[in-house]
């Protein structure tokens, strides 16, 4: 196992649509195996493939479902998200901050669904399912648009993309080849 950098904002590979996963052999389990080792490293809850240069269709998670009252840890493969409705109002600051480990430092809020479904496979190719709400489900969502090229940040509403344009060019978000190494680098989050 090994610990990956974590790519910031500007990489290529978190604009673009995450490959799917055909061969689920020793490849795959490796980069899992990785990615739980980089999660760890990080202290984040979740954490997917592209944000260490991966193009494919993988996410991990570990975090306890507060509203279930249990720790959750595993991984999803080929994901698909099925979401409630969105409510229509304004992101509170306290409630509703999300952070990024590709976008270190910085948090924003952000209205998600409440509840979520998501189905994939699992890493031996099984079908799984997961139906999660509250905070939990946050996560889910944020793992799985970093799968279809989009971050937290690209969701914003406009306050606070404001804020985060000017954020980014402060804290050098606007060039390439920009990353972190967790257990090495400094934290960006302060944990």
């Amino acid at each position: 196992m090994a610990i990956h950098p974590i790519v910031v904002y500007t990489e290529p590979v978190l604009h673009r649509r995450a490959e799917p996963v055909t061969d689920f052999g020793e490849e795959l389990q490796t980069l899992i195996a990785d990615m739980f080792e980089t999660l760890a490293a990080s202290k984040g809850v979740g954490l997917a493939a592209p944000q260490i240069g991966v193009g494919k269709q993988v996410f991990v998670y570990d975090a306890d479902d507060e509203a279930a009252g249990i720790r959750r840890r595993g991984v999803f493969v080929n994901p698909v998200l099925v979401a409630s409705k969105i409510e229509d109002s304004r992101p509170d600051p306290d409630a509703d901050s999300e952070g990024c480990l590709s976008v270190p430092g910085l948090d924003f809020p952000l209205k998600r669904a409440h509840r979520v479904t998501v189905s994939g496979r699992d890493e031996a190719g099984e079908p799984i399912s997961l139906a999660v709400e509250g905070w939990f489900a946050r996560i889910m969502q944020h793992e799985f648009d970093h799968l279809q090229g989009t971050l937290y940040v690209d969701r914003l509403d406009a306050r606070w993309s404001k804020k985060w344009k000017r954020a980014r060019k402060e804290y050098g978000y606007d060039e390439e080849g920009i990353s972190w190494l967790p257990g090495t680098d400094p934290d960006p989050f302060g944990h």
